[in-house]
């Protein structure tokens, strides 16, 4: 009976040293850091909205429409005046003025054709603007999933260090007891010490990670982080591949770009052919002469008008260049636009793959991996604790739980990432969260 009380007293002791000593480890790693959390959907519409460099290429929009106005303009008429003194030597021949108007009529329909050509550069603006946008949202999405990734992993790893540590003074306390030896106790400390490490380093990681939520948003606060909220459980969908590539080739803003871009060349060798038309001037002048009191040839003072056209010799229509330049221009489109088809029907293939091979990779998690794990661990420490197995397989079954753990995390964060880009690449966005 003594031998009894003994051991339950010392196991008293034990229980609750590791209950004061775990308090004090739990305070260990500050994850306190000033934060504010903000929803995914708050977030997006804060960088449609306050994104700098969205906010800059916006101004191309007008500017392109302010190009139309540009290419509405037609010559201007241009007025020159002069006087004239034949009173020269006492001649008195008499003074006199001259006024005239040139007006320059453009031919061929090259106003017509300007303001195509600017029609037509103001549309690929718009598609250059909506294929920014198709991006910006993809890559903000991901920033804020890799902020809900790395909280995710600094708690399992906290979790890992806090489970560690209870498991080292508790070995401590039995390599005082006697119940195991030094060695295991240190290596115990040891692993506790290691897993505090990559808890701390993932931290840094993390506040890092969030740091670049307020750059995406246009936020120049200083001090408190945002923080994101939310899982990857909303990840999945249903896709057909054909029925993809199908609807990318309706979405995608750079496809509809390289499109545009065809009508563009044809709207420019249009521009060239009418700039190879003749334009006429027209001329009107006034010219006023004063009495001539000149003994030899008296004359009274008199006013002549003209009009005129004239009509400039286009000696540079032997030069083709800018006709040439337009063509080849032209062709260049053709086949510019027939590899961007190519492109995105490899893009949204090579997207679909990813995205289907993360979902099979999380169907092994379903199938209960993580459950194994942690029986597995439960039942190294239970075995550990009553003397019948060694801290090196309890060590070896938490190494394992964690990467298995840690490879979940990993395998739907990948998941939702895949997700992301293949409805980038389909030029398509549903994600919500």
């Amino acid at each position: 009976m003594l031998n009894v009380k003994k051991i339950n007293k010392k196991n008293l002791l034990l229980t609750c040293y590791i209950l004061v000593l775990t308090a004090v480890a739990q305070g260990q790693v500050d994850t306190s850091f000033q934060k504010k959390t903000i929803a995914y959907s708050d977030y997006m519409e804060a960088v449609a909205k306050n994104n700098k460099a969205f906010a800059a290429e916006k101004f191309n929009i007008p500017i392109s429409e302010a190009g139309i106005e540009m290419a509405k303009v037609i010559p201007d008429p241009e007025f020159s005046a002069g006087i004239f003194n034949n009173d020269q030597r006492n001649k008195k021949m008499g003074y006199g003025y001259t006024t005239e108007l040139d007006w320059t009529i453009e031919l061929g329909g090259k106003r017509k054709a300007r303001v195509d050509l600017a029609k037509s550069e103001s549309e690929l603006s718009k598609h250059i603007l909506i294929d920014y946008f198709r991006n910006l949202q993809a890559d903000a999405t991901l920033q804020y999933l890799l902020g809900i990734q790395h909280e995710q992993l600094v708690k399992l790893q906290l979790n890992s260090y806090e489970a560690m540590s209870q498991l080292a003074k508790s070995d401590s306390m039995r390599a005082k007891l006697g119940a195991i030896t030094e060695v295991d106790a240190k290596q115990s400390k040891l692993e506790a010490s290691t897993l505090w490490n990559e808890a701390t380093s993932s931290i840094g990681s993390w506040k890092s990670s969030l740091s670049n939520l307020a750059l995406l948003m246009g936020n120049s606060q200083m001090g408190t982080l945002l923080a994101t909220v939310g899982d990857f459980s909303a990840f999945h969908r249903n896709f057909q591949l054909a029925e993809l590539i199908e609807s990318a080739q309706l979405n995608r803003a750079d496809l509809l770009y390289a499109l545009q871009n065809k009508d563009v060349s044809k709207k420019m060798i249009k521009l060239a052919k009418a700039n190879r038309i003749i334009d006429l001037g027209l001329v009107a002048g006034v010219e006023y002469n004063e009495t001539a009191k000149n003994e030899t040839a008296p004359s009274p003072s008199f006013t002549q008008s003209n009009i005129g056209v004239r009509v400039p010799l286009k000696f540079s229509n032997k030069r083709k260049g800018e006709l040439k330049a337009a063509y080849y221009t032209a062709q260049q489109s053709e086949v510019a636009y027939s590899q961007v088809e190519l492109q995105v029907q490899r893009d949204v293939t090579q997207a679909f793959y990813n995205y289907e091979a993360t979902q099979k990779q999380l169907q092994q998690f379903d199938s209960g991996l993580l459950q194994d794990a942690k029986s597995i661990l439960d039942g190294k420490l239970y075995s550990y604790k009553r003397g019948e197995t060694s801290l090196l397989e309890v060590l070896t079954a938490q190494r394992t739980y964690n990467e298995v753990q840690q490879h979940y995390y990993e395998i739907r964060f990948n998941n939702a990432v895949a997700l992301v880009e293949l409805e980038r690449s389909v030029g398509i966005w549903d994600i919500n969260f």
